[in-house]
């Protein structure tokens, strides 16, 4: 699920030349967006201004022809991972089928109940991270979730004062 949202009424924040909200409308205007919706989203980014010169300039970003190469890639291990199940991409996994195509090591699974812990998540929302974060992998082309995929993946949940 896509959900494009400003940040305020105005639009502006965290723009504080542009924005006059204060915090608490800010906060306030958040929170209007309910917990169990946002845990139905799987990406939460938040966008800055680019500056003009960075619109203009020629940076050393990946291009979209390699990043395309890269997904598609990846739609063809999720493919083949499942193959002759009633799966089609890792955002189609069960709870219990988690368990089967993307099992954590002990590392991770510490890292993951520190997780669940300190951002309070919901079952969905750990779920939900733990596909994130298959997806960040098979991008990558790496056949384990890895440490870096899971962090990777945390830094996709909604800020603190979205919930």
């Amino acid at each position: 699920m896509v959900l494009t949202m400003n940040p305020c009424k105005c639009g502006y924040y965290p723009d504080r030349s542009r924005c006059r909200c204060s915090e608490r409308e800010v906060i306030s205007y958040l929170h209007r967006i309910s917990r169990p919706l946002l845990d139905r989203i799987d990406l939460h980014v938040e966008a800055r201004q680019m500056q003009y010169e960075e619109l203009v300039g020629k940076g050393s970003e990946e291009t979209t022809a390699r990043i395309r190469v890269r997904v598609l890639r990846a739609h063809q291990i999720q493919k083949k991972r499942y193959q002759g199940t009633g799966f089609r991409f890792n955002s189609d996994l069960s709870s219990s089928a988690l368990e089967i195509y993307c099992p954590l090591g002990p590392e991770e699974q510490k890292t993951m109940k520190q997780v669940y812990q300190q951002k309070q998540l919901t079952a969905r929302a750990y779920h939900r991270l733990i596909k994130v974060a298959r997806t960040i992998a098979d991008l990558e082309g790496s056949g384990s979730i890895e440490m870096r995929h899971l962090s990777e993946a945390v830094l996709f949940r909604p800020t603190e004062e979205l919930m």
